[in-house]
């Protein structure tokens, strides 16, 4: 299989690999990452002297791998979809676990089992609207933590 692309879409390729693979390894301790996802975007940053990219590709000989360079990283917009990426996130995940806590709260952990899923979709939905709206008009300032 052969493949061309544009130099932008090859740099545009480039971040796409770099993001994927830091969303499956960037929460992992270096033992732990999946390795396929390393390999391929070693093999992917291995072209970028061919396209007129190699300051933001680095080969690491005792590894024998690839590697985005400091200079990828800082140069490009990377940073910016991570930082939007994990901003989102955290408030969802903020939001659903809040909201799931007060659902199993009001109404017990053995009754929502027996709900089917539209009857606990529109039973949480309250307390996700609840944690949206407050987050959204004051973010984190009146979140406490009682002992």
């Amino acid at each position: 299989m052969e493949i061309t692309f544009t130099k932008e879409q090859y740099e545009d390729l480039l971040k796409l690999v770099y993001l994927g693979n830091w969303m499956v390894n960037a929460h992992r301790l270096s033992y732990e990452e999946t390795d396929q996802f390393n390999e391929l975007e070693s093999y992917i940053f291995s072209f970028a002297k061919d396209a007129g990219l190699e300051f933001y590709s680095d080969y690491a000989e005792e590894f024998d791998t690839y590697y985005p360079t400091r200079e990828f990283e800082e140069d490009t917009d990377i940073e910016k979809y991570m930082d939007e990426y994990s901003e989102e996130t955290f408030w969802d995940e903020l939001i659903h676990a809040l909201a799931g806590r007060d659902f199993i709260e009001k109404y017990g952990e053995l009754v929502t089992r027996k709900m089917s899923p539209e009857e606990q979709f529109k039973k949480l939905q309250p307390f996700i609207d609840k944690y949206e709206e407050e987050f959204e008009k004051h973010g984190i300032d009146n979140l406490v933590i009682k002992k």
